[in-house]
C-alpha cells in the first residue's frame, strides 16, 4: 500500500514539516552536484561502529545523516510520509515542540540501529527513522483518520480508505519482521530497527510532549 493522502484537516500551515522538506530537497540537490558524493555521504553518514568509538563530532552524525538520501526514489518516499502525516502531529504539538520531536526522534532511531549494529562500519542515511516517529505520534493521535491508499489489486492498482491504525499497524509489522530476521545482519540495505525505534520512540516522545488523542468526525453528503 503507497499513501497518496490522509482525511484529516489540519487547522495551521505546517511551516515545519514544510521547511523540513525544502531543507531535504536542497541538501538532495547539493550532494548530486557534487563530483564525488559518496565522499559527502560518508563525512555526514551514521557509522555505527564510528559512534561508539570516536565519539564527539560523531554524535551530530545522529542529526546530519536524517538529511541525507541515497537516490530520488529514497527522497521521495520519505517526503511522501513526511507530508502526509506530518502536518497533523506538528498542528497537535505545536511548531516548537514539533521541531524538538523531530529531532530526537530521529536520534532515538539512530541510536536504535547502532546499538543493534554497533559494529558495522556501513553508513547509514535517511530521513525514514525520524519520519517513523511521526507516524508513531499520528498513530496514537489519529488512530481513526482515514488514509487514502494505493492498493494494488491483481494487475490494477484503486485507491481506498483505510483507518490510520490499520495502515501504520500494517505499516510497523512489516518493519518488525525483517527486522528479527535480519537481526544484528549488517548490510541489509534498509535499516528496520531504525524504523522500530523511531515508532515506538513517537508513541513515547508524543505523549511526553503534551499530544493528547483526537477523534476525527467526519461530515458525508449524498
Amino acid at each position: 500500500m503507497i499513501p497518496i493522502s490522509d482525511i484529516n484537516p489540519r487547522r495551521k500551515f505546517p511551516y515545519i514539516t514544510t521547511s523540513l522538506i525544502i531543507i531535504n530537497v536542497i541538501v538532495f540537490i547539493y550532494q548530486s552536484t557534487l563530483r564525488n558524493p559518496e565522499l559527502f555521504i560518508y563525512k555526514y553518514a551514521l557509522i555505527p561502529s564510528n559512534l561508539f568509538k570516536l565519539g564527539g563530532f560523531e554524535y551530530i552524525k545522529l542529526i546530519t545523516s536524517t538529511f541525507l538520501h541515497g537516490n530520488l526514489i529514497h527522497l521521495i518516499g520519505n517526503m511522501l510520509y513526511l507530508w502526509i502525516f506530518g502536518d497533523n502531529v506538528e498542528n497537535s504539538l505545536g511548531s516548537f515542540k514539533y521541531i524538538i520531536f523531530y529531532f530526537l526522534v530521529g536520534i532515538i532511531s539512530g541510536m536504535t540501529h547502532a546499538l543493534i549494529y554497533a559494529s558495522s562500519g556501513i553508513p547509514t542515511i535517511g530521513a525514514s527513522g525520524a519520519i517513523a516517529g511521526v507516524l508513531g505520534a499520528y498513530f496514537y493521535l489519529f488512530p481513526n483518520a482515514k488514509v487514502l491508499a494505493l492498493v494494488p489489486i491483481f494487475y490494477f492498482f484503486t485507491v481506498i480508505p483505510v483507518s490510520a491504525y490499520f495502515f501504520l499497524g500494517i505499516w510497523f509489522i512489516l518493519q518488525l519482521i525483517p527486522g528479527f530476521i535480519n537481526f544484528g545482519k549488517a548490510g541489509v540495505g534498509v535499516a528496520f530497527w531504525a524504523h522500530i525505534g523511531g515508532f515506538l520512540g513517537g508513541i513515547i516522545l508524543v505523549n511526553l510532549l503534551g499530544g493528547r488523542k483526537k477523534e476525527i468526525y467526519y461530515n458525508f453528503y449524498k
